[in-house]
This record gives C-alpha cells, structure tokens and sequence, in this order.
C-alpha cells in the first residue's frame, strides 16, 4: 500500500498551496511524518521542510425514520499538510 493516496483539491486547500505553498494530500492512516516526507519527496521532486498530520475519527450518526432507527458512519482518515515545498534545483 502507497503512503499518498491523493491530494485534497479544496477552496482551502488550493488557497494554502497559492499563498503558503502548502499542499494537502490523504495518506495512509498508519503512516508517520517522515515516511510521508520521504514519499513526497520521492513522488513530486521537491524538498520539503515541515510535514503536519491530522487524524479524523469515525463520525457515527443515527436518523430516525418510519422505517425505524437507521445508524451508519463514515470513515476515519488522515490528512497530511506539507508547507514550504520547494523544488530540488534551488
């Protein structure tokens, strides 16, 4: 299984990568700071400075129906947020 998963094109997301040079991306829940550093690097050609991560739990929720009572959830996920990328030939 690959550390990167996608990237996350939000109104946030391309705003941080326009103004901080910033990019999000979802990743692996199991993975850690340095192998998604090293995963980035590896993947787009750039070095990058700080990587921070975010882990999303499980979000339950219960509706009440003529049917009866519906429960679901939706996934957990982990986002990753990586500033100050730059490109290796500077």
């Amino acid at each position: 299984m690959s550390i990167l998963i996608k990237p996350i094109i939000t109104e946030k997301a391309t705003a941080g990568s326009e103004m901080n040079n910033c990019y999000t991306f979802l990743v692996a829940p199991t993975s850690n700071k340095v192998e998604i550093k090293k995963s980035v690097e590896a993947t787009y050609g750039v070095s990058v400075e700080k990587v921070r991560t975010l882990s999303y739990g499980v979000e339950r929720k219960t509706r009440y129906t003529k049917t009866g009572l519906q429960q679901g959830k939706t996934n957990s996920i982990k986002k990753s947020n990586h500033s100050g990328c730059r490109r290796g030939c500077y």
